[in-house]
């Protein structure tokens, strides 16, 4: 039933040079119009092949407004579910399992979000508002690669990155697995298939579209998936990802996370068209807007196009609709661009973590004493982290000339000899004490 609410191309037009016809829902198909192998084909059947008045019309029509689509949900902001027959079929602990990823991920939000306004990390960006993504994580296997934005944490927390891990990274110190040369959320590991996250917008999307196709010829029956901003869906990379995506059928799911605003950019400024899902159908890809709030949703949508990537081997483009509750990031102040009042309501009313704990509780699955127990567990368990985190040491000054090529070439073994005289010489302006020992410590 689901599988329906993807809206297809509805006018595929056949190429005038190629000869191909097209329908709503259906693959390529190259059937021409006349019967080009048949011995008894005339100049009639030719003629038609390449002039199908289907293709044409007489009345000149320049398409205004077409019906703005609707984004799919399966619960409301209570957390009743809609229509039982969209209720997925799942367990109380996966369930369960779901929430409680959810609100750790707030959690350590809160905590790592004061920590760089006390100075401690030097940079931060929360998931307010958006954390019911975590259904994409849920939806996924775990050989799927993931290309992210800077709002994916949940897919790392949803794979089994450890607490310690993230603190870690936002410290940049020496178990970092960036050897502190990233900033902080700028995560990546590859033994959970997730791909280091890039600050330039939209590198990642056609990054994501070629990933996938790899995995076509590969015969892999797994997909990529890139997370985009509707901020990023303005930039050429956007374009031409999709529209590799589309010309290749690569197995890739563009989920485009539209909060409402590109950092003070309101969406009702980023464009003018029904958001990026009327995007998609202008590539060819399968599209489906929905509720981006909605954990249920995102995690069947998901589910949904992942079984269409990598069975038919095609793209499909999924468009969230959110709201960032949290600022942009910690150089960030939101108050100086919308109502603070407006910010405020949207947290009451349709907090994607508020509404999935009332359906867990409508289901007799969760209760407030479990919440306030597990709450407290996960903030003791991320300020613990935390502090074991700010007391290890930078990583080793050999991270700046490793990891650039298999061996260290001429000029990078120059450049490291001669920071290590001047360490030496010089001690008392190159102090290394913050800093794990060298190679070349003695």
């Amino acid at each position: 039933m689901l599988r329906s609410s993807f809206v297809r191309p509805l006018h595929r037009f056949a190429s005038l040079n190629k000869g191909y016809s097209f329908t709503a829902g259906q693959k390529l198909s190259y059937s021409v119009l006349a019967n080009v192998q048949s011995a008894e084909a005339s100049k009639t059947n030719v003629a038609s092949k390449w002039a199908s008045e289907d293709k044409f019309t007489s009345d000149m029509t320049f398409v205004q407004n077409i019906e703005p689509l609707k984004a799919y949900r399966v619960m409301d902001h209570t957390g009743t579910v809609l229509d039982k027959s969209h209720e997925p079929n799942i367990t109380e602990d996966f369930a369960v399992n779901l929430y409680k990823k959810m609100s750790q991920l707030h959690t350590m939000d809160g905590i790592l979000y004061e920590a760089q306004r006390q100075g401690r990390i030097s940079f931060y960006m929360t998931h307010y508002g958006e954390e019911a993504t975590m259904g994409t994580a849920a939806a996924l296997n775990a050989e799927d690669m993931i290309f992210g934005q800077y709002r994916e944490s949940f897919m790392l927390v949803y794979r089994g990155f450890t607490i310690d891990e993230f603190v870690n990274q936002c410290f940049s110190n020496e178990l970092d697995y960036g050897r502190g040369r990233q900033m902080p959320i700028h995560y990546g590991t590859k033994k959970l298939a997730f791909q280091t996250i890039s600050s330039p917008l939209g590198t990642q999307i056609p990054q994501a579209a070629g990933a996938a196709y790899a995995f076509k010829l590969a015969g892999k029956d797994a997909c990529s998936i890139c997370f985009f901003g509707e901020g990023a869906a303005s930039e050429g990379d956007f374009h031409a990802g999709l529209n590799m995506a589309a010309t290749l059928n690569s197995p890739t799911i563009f989920f485009c996370r539209n909060n409402g605003f590109a950092i003070s950019t309101p969406s009702s400024e980023q464009y003018r068209g029904d958001g990026i899902a009327s995007r998609g159908v202008g590539y060819g890809i399968d599209t489906i807007r929905v509720d981006g709030n909605d954990v249920w949703a995102v995690y069947n949508a998901t589910k949904a196009a992942r079984e269409i990537a990598v069975k038919e081997k095609r793209p499909i483009l999924i468009e969230s609709m959110t709201y960032r509750i949290g600022h942009h990031s910690t150089s960030d102040d939101s108050t100086k661009y919308r109502d603070r009042k407006e910010v405020e309501e949207r947290a009451q009313f349709d907090n994607p973590i508020t509404r999935f704990r009332r359906y867990l509780e409508q289901k007799q699955w969760w209760d407030q004493e479990q919440d306030d127990a597990w709450r407290k567990h996960i903030k003791k368990a991320v300020l613990q982290s935390f502090a074991d985190a700010e007391k290890k040491k930078k990583p080793s000054l050999d991270y700046l000339f490793t990891d650039v090529y298999d061996e260290m070439t001429p000029n990078l073994i120059r450049q490291k000899q001669e920071l290590d005289r001047l360490i030496k010489e010089y001690p008392e302006y190159y102090p290394t004490d913050d800093h794990a020992p060298s190679s070349s410590s003695s």
